[in-house]
């Protein structure tokens, strides 16, 4: 450690402190901490220098020194406590992701999941949920804050004004309304989306386009961190004109109603769209898991569904989209261009599952464009 990242460290009693980067810090991955405890600025810093190839080069209390730092360091990534006080957290995302956008992760606890919800509104990339002081506990967080601050620094970040997502979407849906309706009745029962990094977001672009009237269940399966479902359960619902909730085992999929798979489980499609809530295998990495819930919508649904893959790193949904596609559904894959990550939907292209690709802002006008008995067209 150089010694100006030693002054930094011991710099507690400023309101902020950075480092200029040696060497090393010029080849890693550079993060900035948003935290006004001492303690716990101490703790963040010691869990992801552990990394070796992680580097904090600043540390901030405030709003107007978050800022300063990120203009001036130009980060990597940012590690911000949600439990600053009042509204100072979501303002320093709003703040940075309009004038300097870098890629957040949030650190909260589950009890303050609509603030998560609200963080992730804002445009934070992802939450790291936050536990009690046991140390098994700590250790697991630290290597959770690692692993998010790794994919948090790989993610495409673009300026983001509050409120321009929602706008968008709206237009999107006065567009796909606007078309005369079909007087058959639907041949789709159900829409299943999936989605890992920048989720959220696309989500909010996508179900926030659709229509009150927009026949098919849809359920979506998120990526998110145990306890933070339905925070954004509740901000999706505020957002739509389609009312969202989490699934319970053994309900049924309901028309005009999106339902979001729970925390650390599977979300199951049987007969007649009743879900089971399972456990899923201890090989599996991504839980809720997209496979799972795609593969047995292929199984029970077929042909009457569409499978809609949105951003997000690594591989899940794409082995499920293919299956969905092999059973006669529709299959959409959320282009690289508008994709935070381009990842899920990269791998499901690749293996042939995405019938075609489309920006996000043209998804939801494009189901609303198949539930009249147009054709997706140029398929790829």
């Amino acid at each position: 450690m150089s010694v100006a990242r030693e002054a930094s460290t011991s710099a507690s009693a400023s309101a902020f402190s950075a480092s200029q980067p040696d060497a090393h810090e010029q080849s890693a991955v550079t993060v900035v901490l948003v935290e006004d405890s001492v303690i716990e600025r101490r703790f963040l810093r010691a869990a992801i220098t552990a990394d070796p190839g992680l580097c904090v080069v600043g540390e901030a209390q405030t709003l107007r020194d978050a800022i300063a730092l990120i203009e001036r360091l130009r980060p990597s990534a940012v590690v911000l406590d949600l439990e600053l006080p009042g509204t100072a957290a979501i303002e320093i995302i709003e703040r940075i992701m309009a004038s300097v956008p870098t890629p957040i992760l949030v650190c909260s606890t589950e009890v303050d999941a609509a603030r998560a919800a609200a963080a992730l509104a804002a445009g934070a990339i992802d939450v790291v949920a936050r536990p009690t002081a046991r140390d098994a506990d700590r250790a697991s967080y630290a290597e959770a804050l690692r692993r998010g601050v790794r994919v948090a620094s790989r993610v495409r970040v673009i300026t983001h004004p509050r409120g321009r997502l929602k706008t968008r979407a709206q237009s999107a849906a006065g567009a796909a309304d606007g078309g005369a309706r079909a007087s058959a009745e639907p041949t789709v029962d159900l829409v299943a989306i999936g989605a890992s990094t920048g989720g959220p977001q696309a989500l909010a672009h996508l179900l926030g386009a659709l229509p009150a009237d927009f026949t098919p269940a849809v359920v979506v399966v998120q990526h998110m961190a145990d306890g933070f479902i339905e925070g954004l359960a509740t901000w999706l619902d505020g957002l739509c004109a389609l009312p969202v909730g989490v699934a319970t085992s053994g309900i049924r999929l309901q028309p005009r109603t999106v339902t979001i798979a729970p925390s650390a489980r599977n979300l199951v499609v049987n007969d007649h769209l009743r879900v089971s809530i399972e456990q899923p295998p201890a090989t599996q990495f991504n839980v809720p898991g997209v496979d799972a819930t795609f593969e047995s919508v292929a199984r029970t649904v077929g042909p009457r569904a569409i499978g809609v893959l949105l951003t997000g790193m690594g591989r899940d949904g794409a082995a499920g989209l293919k299956a969905m596609r092999s059973a006669g559904a529709i299959t959409i894959g959320q282009d690289e261009e508008s994709s935070a990550v381009w990842g899920m939907p990269a791998a499901a292209a690749a293996c042939g599952a995405v019938q075609r690709q489309l920006p996000l802002i043209e998804i939801a006008a494009a189901l609303v464009a198949i539930l009249q008995g147009q054709s997706l067209g140029g398929e790829r």
